[in-house]
Protein backbone atom coordinates (compact mmCIF):
# COMPACT_ATOMS: atom_id res chain seq x y z
CA UNK A 1 0.00 0.00 0.00
CA UNK A 2 2.77 2.45 1.00
CA UNK A 3 4.48 1.52 -2.58
CA UNK A 4 1.08 2.82 -4.33
CA UNK A 5 0.83 5.62 -2.51
CA UNK A 6 4.69 6.90 -3.35
CA UNK A 7 3.79 5.86 -6.99
CA UNK A 8 1.07 8.32 -6.65
CA UNK A 9 2.91 11.38 -5.35
CA UNK A 10 5.99 10.35 -7.58
CA UNK A 11 3.44 10.92 -11.10
CA UNK A 12 0.92 13.77 -9.02
CA UNK A 13 1.00 16.57 -11.97
CA UNK A 14 -1.61 18.81 -13.54
CA UNK A 15 -2.28 15.83 -15.77
CA UNK A 16 -2.97 13.33 -13.49
CA UNK A 17 -5.28 15.66 -11.78
CA UNK A 18 -6.69 16.61 -15.45
CA UNK A 19 -7.32 12.86 -15.99
CA UNK A 20 -9.23 12.62 -12.24
CA UNK A 21 -11.30 15.19 -13.02
CA UNK A 22 -12.44 13.85 -16.29
CA UNK A 23 -13.23 10.61 -14.51
CA UNK A 24 -15.29 12.74 -11.64
CA UNK A 25 -17.50 14.23 -14.48
CA UNK A 26 -18.20 10.28 -15.57
CA UNK A 27 -18.80 9.26 -12.78
CA UNK A 28 -21.34 12.05 -12.06
CA UNK A 29 -23.37 11.27 -14.69
CA UNK A 30 -23.98 7.70 -13.19
CA UNK A 31 -25.09 9.06 -10.02
CA UNK A 32 -27.36 11.12 -11.56
CA UNK A 33 -28.70 9.06 -14.19
CA UNK A 34 -29.42 6.77 -10.72
CA UNK A 35 -30.92 9.34 -9.13
CA UNK A 36 -33.18 10.31 -11.63
CA UNK A 37 -34.01 6.36 -12.35
CA UNK A 38 -35.09 5.99 -8.54
CA UNK A 39 -37.08 9.15 -8.31
CA UNK A 40 -39.35 7.76 -11.74
CA UNK A 41 -39.26 4.12 -10.77
CA UNK A 42 -37.84 3.36 -14.22
CA UNK A 43 -34.71 4.19 -16.51
CA UNK A 44 -34.08 7.75 -17.17
CA UNK A 45 -32.05 10.20 -18.92
CA UNK A 46 -31.74 13.50 -17.41
CA UNK A 47 -30.56 16.14 -19.96
CA UNK A 48 -27.48 16.51 -17.70
CA UNK A 49 -26.15 12.69 -18.28
CA UNK A 50 -25.35 13.93 -21.50
CA UNK A 51 -22.89 17.21 -20.09
CA UNK A 52 -21.10 15.07 -17.82
CA UNK A 53 -20.66 12.72 -20.82
CA UNK A 54 -19.44 15.12 -22.82
CA UNK A 55 -17.04 17.12 -20.35
CA UNK A 56 -15.75 13.81 -18.64
CA UNK A 57 -15.31 12.52 -22.24
CA UNK A 58 -13.48 15.71 -23.40
CA UNK A 59 -11.15 15.96 -20.45
CA UNK A 60 -10.19 12.48 -20.19
CA UNK A 61 -9.65 12.95 -24.71
CA UNK A 62 -7.40 15.73 -23.54
CA UNK A 63 -5.49 13.46 -20.91
CA UNK A 64 -4.87 10.24 -23.42
CA UNK A 65 -3.91 12.81 -25.82
CA UNK A 66 -0.95 14.62 -23.34
CA UNK A 67 -0.38 10.76 -22.94
CA UNK A 68 -0.40 9.71 -26.81
CA UNK A 69 -1.99 6.65 -25.86
CA UNK A 70 -3.92 5.29 -28.71
CA UNK A 71 -6.09 3.18 -26.48
CA UNK A 72 -8.11 6.15 -24.78
CA UNK A 73 -7.84 8.08 -27.59
CA UNK A 74 -9.87 5.36 -29.56
CA UNK A 75 -11.77 5.19 -26.33
CA UNK A 76 -13.05 8.18 -25.76
CA UNK A 77 -13.39 9.96 -29.26
CA UNK A 78 -16.56 8.24 -30.52
CA UNK A 79 -18.20 8.96 -27.23
CA UNK A 80 -17.35 12.67 -27.27
CA UNK A 81 -19.17 11.93 -30.92
CA UNK A 82 -21.88 10.85 -29.79
CA UNK A 83 -22.73 12.53 -26.73
CA UNK A 84 -21.99 16.01 -28.65
CA UNK A 85 -24.76 14.64 -31.26
CA UNK A 86 -27.24 13.85 -28.59
CA UNK A 87 -27.10 16.85 -27.08
CA UNK A 88 -27.38 18.41 -30.17
CA UNK A 89 -30.78 16.47 -30.60
CA UNK A 90 -31.67 17.78 -26.99
CA UNK A 91 -31.16 21.39 -28.38
CA UNK A 92 -33.23 21.19 -31.62
CA UNK A 93 -36.44 19.56 -29.67
CA UNK A 94 -36.37 22.29 -27.68
CA UNK A 95 -36.09 24.89 -30.33
CA UNK A 96 -39.09 22.55 -32.66
CA UNK A 97 -41.11 22.16 -29.12
CA UNK A 98 -40.88 25.92 -28.22
CA UNK A 99 -41.49 27.01 -32.15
Amino acid sequence: MQNLLVGIEANLNWWTIIGFLGQSLFMMRFIVQWIASERAKKSVMPEIFWYFSLGGGLIVLAYALHKLDPVFILGQLPGVVVYSRNIYFIHKHKKTADA
